[in-house]
């Protein structure tokens, strides 16, 4: 798993999003297994069985480092350079160094004196996490993503596969709280660390010493804290800041068809696993008791701003039975949402998954898992609780779990007693305030475009072939086509997880630099470089992606270091110009804003632009393969133009690699 959603899956503002990045060298994470039966309950309840728990390299991982306040600044003015003429980065130059030099240094000193009393955390985890939760507009399109699973190839049933993905999601949440499910850990040398010696040598060290012996095999373990809050997790709207809220004790699925409400239980009283029988028989009774649409379904007000949405459900929360049925909602294991629309093209898909019709969602939850009529899946999630690591790496173990069986249902199976109907009871006053909620719901996700491409006759394969990074490559052709319809570089907001550090977060890459721009000049049909020339500045920005991105992995970025000490000046009232500083805010007003998922379990993922004269960009990169799908607002440059172009600029990359000039 070289890449992962922060979805910002895929993120500015988004802060971080759906596909991010964990880590940019040849190698590999690994999962730890074990094929032994040491552990209490039915090998049928669990999805993995591992020699080294969970989290076991947990309380020694290292935390992630405060970088250098000269460092931040020589890395901040790196970043700028590009968008300003020189005149500009010498005003820049001057406004920053003095702010290092003063405000700077005291805010960073207070920054520090904190980080050294909360050493069970990392200094982005709190203003992360409070920057989230007091967003206070729609969670939908630009906070919550989307990501698509391939098909899969021994269903076409959409319950069918429903049940399969469902009963391997509660086996998976089990082999994680049991401590079994395999640790997250990245190999610099596979075939040396990833071993049965190293998973027996490991497992015997105790927690506090583990990483330090990973480390001597170059493997390094990654920060599993997220994942306690992909299952029973929900975001709590409330006036000025949401709350994360968790139910481990609960039991139950939410399935929402037609904007109806219908809660199971997926783990029985003493937590063995229902069958996939009674979870078929229960979906099916499901799709039995929605045909009609629910024309006032509170789903939609989970798309609404957050402080109105706060008082909408404290108004629901005065009646008890409504009280009750947001709590069933608060404390499922996920949501599972059956769509009964077979999506007629992958526009329709996209958007289908990204934000659905309004009432038949419930963004709030940690992640929804989407089912439509022709069987095609996918995940959206919440970004508040956690980036995408751990619902990649859940993505990844049920379909490929589920790709392996062929289930076919019990004709017989009758529903399981723990089946319910939930219905809001709503006056005539709040069913207006519904209908007004569904109007404005159309209204937001209507302005919203799509467009998508691929290339299939090369990927990550033609690039490692001849030394670059792809990843690096796909950055540069999104500078090459932003600069090729307006002459200029683009502020661009790339994340890259920092999952090697306890509780660590995103880092910002920036990948918009000096090096991107000589390249995109040299590649326009007038300039006069030639062949070797263009595969010179190529090689060179790639190289400097590749820097920033090893930089950013190890926390050696500047965005996180300089939003820390902003967020401390503002907590404390202190005005800095450097924050009000308008290259400062140009730089963070995000024109193209990108995330990764490189998966081959994956189809496609995508957000909408965190900015109105934004774009989103989520693309793909496998071994022979490219893909890429934009979004964009009225504001916005076209983004049907901006996908041709990355992929002209592509093909031109390709034909320069290859010997061919495309300008003649």
């Amino acid at each position: 798993m070289k890449t992962v959603l922060e979805f910002g899956l895929f993120t500015g503002v988004r802060n971080s999003r759906i596909l991010k990045r964990n880590v940019p060298c040849k190698a590999s994470v690994s999962t730890l297994l074990l094929h032994s039966r040491n552990h209490s309950g039915s090998d049928s309840d669990f999805l993995q069985k591992s020699s080294v728990p969970t989290m076991h390299f947990q309380g020694s991982l290292p935390r992630l480092p405060i970088p250098k306040l000269e460092d931040t600044y020589r890395r901040y003015l790196d970043a700028q350079k590009p968008l300003l003429t020189p005149e500009q980065y010498e005003r820049v130059k001057e406004v920053t160094k003095n702010f290092i030099e003063y405000e700077g240094r005291a805010l960073n000193a207070e920054l520090v004196a904190k980080d050294n009393l909360n050493k069970n955390t990392s200094y982005v985890s709190e203003p992360w996490y409070d920057m989230y939760l007091r967003y206070r507009k729609s969670i939908v399109l630009n906070h919550n993503p989307f990501i698509v699973f391939n098909r899969d190839p021994n269903t076409s049933d959409p319950l069918v596969r429903a049940t399969k993905m469902l009963h391997a999601a509660v086996r998976f949440k089990k082999s994680f709280d049991k401590g079994l499910l395999a640790p997250d850990v990245y190999h610099l040398n596979p075939k040396k660390s990833d071993t049965k010696f190293f998973r027996s040598f490991v497992r015997l060290l105790p927690s506090s010493l583990s990483w330090y012996g990973a480390y001597l095999f170059k493997a390094f373990p990654l920060d599993m804290s997220q994942y306690k809050r992909l299952f029973n997790s929900t975001r709590i709207p409330l006036k000025e800041k949401d709350s994360l809220e968790s139910f481990p004790a609960d039991r139950h699925i939410l399935v929402i068809r037609n904007g109806h409400f219908f809660t199971f239980d997926l783990l029985k009283q003493d937590g063995s696993v229902v069958s996939k029988d009674e979870i078929y028989a229960n979906l099916k009774a499901v799709v039995e008791q929605s045909a009609a649409k629910n024309e006032n379904s509170c789903g939609v007000l989970t798309a609404e701003e957050r402080d109105y949405w706060a008082e909408l459900r404290a108004r629901l929360k005065d009646n008890t039975k409504n009280a009750e049925i947001l709590r069933k909602i608060d404390g499922a294991l996920f949501v599972l949402c059956l769509d009964d629309r077979k999506y007629s093209d992958e526009y329709e898909a996209m958007r289908m998954f990204l934000h659905g019709v309004g009432g038949d969602r419930w963004f709030d939850k940690s992640f929804q898992l989407i089912l439509e009529g022709n069987a095609e899946a996918a995940i959206n999630f919440e970004h508040a609780w956690g980036d995408g690591v751990s619902i990649v790496r859940f993505f990844n173990e049920i379909h490929e779990h589920c790709i392996k069986e062929e289930y076919q249902p019990s004709a017989a199976a009758p529903p399981v007693s723990s089946l319910a109907k939930h219905e809001f009871l709503i006056d005539k006053p709040f069913q207006e305030i519904l209908q007004q909620s569904q109007k404005r719901f159309q209204e937001f996700v209507g302005k919203l475009k799509l467009f998508a491409r691929e290339e299939e006759e090369f990927g990550k394969n033609f690039f490692k072939a001849n030394r670059l990074s792809a990843d690096g490559v796909m950055q540069l052709a999104f500078q090459m086509a932003y600069y090729r319809m307006f002459g200029c570089a683009s502020p661009t907001y790339e994340s890259c997880s920092t999952a090697a550090f306890k509780h660590g977060r995103t880092e910002t890459l920036r990948p918009a630099t000096t090096a991107t721009v000589a390249c995109s000049e040299a590649f326009d049909l007038n300039h006069p470089a030639g062949i070797e020339e263009m595969v010179h500045l190529v090689r060179n920005s790639s190289d400097m992606h590749g820097k920033l991105t090893k930089e950013a992995a190890m926390g050696q970025g500047f965005d996180r270091h300089l939003f820390a000490l902003k967020t401390i000046s503002e907590k404390s009232g202190r005005n800095v110009d450097f924050f009000q500083d308008e290259a400062y805010l140009k730089m963070n007003h995000i024109i193209l804003s990108t995330s990764t998922v490189s998966s081959p379990n994956i189809r496609m993922g995508g957000f909408a632009p965190v900015t109105p004269n934004g774009l989103g960009v989520g693309y793909m990169i496998l071994d022979e393969k490219l893909g890429c799908n934009v979004s964009a607002y009225p504001d916005s440059p076209s983004c049907t133009d901006f996908v041709e172009l990355v992929f002209k600029s592509l093909r031109d990359i390709y034909n320069v690699f290859q010997g061919h000039n495309f300008k003649k």
